[in-house]
């Protein structure tokens, strides 16, 4: 699977590799190209899966405010909900297009 901004492949992954919660599918770090994210000050806490951190998308003066997001230290009880860690794991939404 692909997530895509602006026809820039921002992140690459089997779908095998993705967790799948609340309608996003979460793509590991790893495949997550880090020279298209910025980090955002925008504050958020999910009451159940705990501290998010977004990110702009973009690249040179092109950026996408927020349209990526990612749990760094998600509760234990998240976890064990979802039943796979999801540290770290990065969620796309807004300007960026998720397609298999």
């Amino acid at each position: 699977m692909q997530a895509i901004w602006n026809d820039r492949v921002v992140a690459e992954a089997p779908k095998s590799s993705l967790i799948y919660i609340e309608g996003n599918w979460y793509f590991p770090p790893s495949s997550v190209n880090q020279s298209l994210l910025r980090s955002s000050d925008t504050p958020y806490t999910c009451p159940w899966k705990g501290e998010c951190q977004y990110y702009d998308v973009g690249l040179d003066g092109s950026w996408s405010k927020d349209s990526a997001f990612s749990y760094p230290s998600p509760k234990p009880s998240a976890i064990q909900t979802v039943k796979r860690d999801f540290s770290g794991y990065v969620a796309f939404w807004r300007d960026v297009s998720v397609v298999e």
